[in-house]
């Protein structure tokens, strides 16, 4: 994954009249929070924030920040936008070490599904879980946790425990024992079960 680089500039004031003015400047606001500086108000060029955002690889992964060359490894947590133009108005990072344990949620995505018997004889995935929350280091935080669904038929399941995981990653406490997904009878399978059945009582 290509490493996410954001130039930012410290803003000397803080505030609802601040913030506005930086996006007058064609900027996106946002504060840096984390280790013993505390929070720090800053600014990223908008095109620059926005391309960012938009490759998808910036929020819950490992960021290199830029401040007068000096490189700073954070976390993006949270990016706000604008109700109707839908534009990144403001962002939150904080600060980490580039090896700390984190807790930080991954998408679960799903692949080989013309693979699985139960899926070719028209059964339905039940996804219960579309993210797993992780404790990672945040250099190895992944972009998703990929399921496998060869071989699974009808009445399959899969658990957090079956999931694949990067080195020195863990599922944390509360998701450790779910069900990220199960293979069931789709209606279309009821339907046909049922006219089997009745069609065995009509022969009968």
């Amino acid at each position: 994954m290509a490493e996410i680089v954001l130039n930012v500039e410290v803003r000397d004031n803080v505030g609802t009249g601040a913030a506005r003015a930086a996006r007058r400047a064609n900027k996106v606001p946002g504060v840096l929070y984390g280790g013993p500086l505390g929070p720090v108000a800053v600014a990223v060029a908008s095109n620059e924030f926005r391309k960012a955002l938009y490759s998808g690889k910036l929020l819950g992964h490992l960021v290199t920040l830029k401040h007068d060359g000096k490189p700073q490894k954070v976390i993006a947590k949270d990016v706000q936008f604008h109700p109707v133009s839908d534009e990144p108005v403001h962002f939150d990072l904080y600060r980490v070490d580039e090896h700390q344990l984190i807790k930080i949620a991954v998408p679960v995505h799903f692949k080989n599904e013309e693979a699985s018997p139960g899926m070719k004889r028209g059964g339905a995935l039940t996804i219960a879980l579309h993210e797993v929350q992780l404790e990672v280091p945040a250099d190895s935080i992944p972009e998703e946790l990929v399921v496998d669904l060869t071989g699974l038929d009808v009445g399959d399941s899969i658990r957090a425990s079956d999931l694949k995981l990067p080195k020195g990653a863990k599922i944390a406490a509360h998701d450790r024992d779910a069900t990220i997904a199960s293979i069931g009878m789709s209606s279309a399978m009821t339907a046909d079960d049922m006219a089997d059945g009745e069609a065995a009582a009509t022969e009968a």
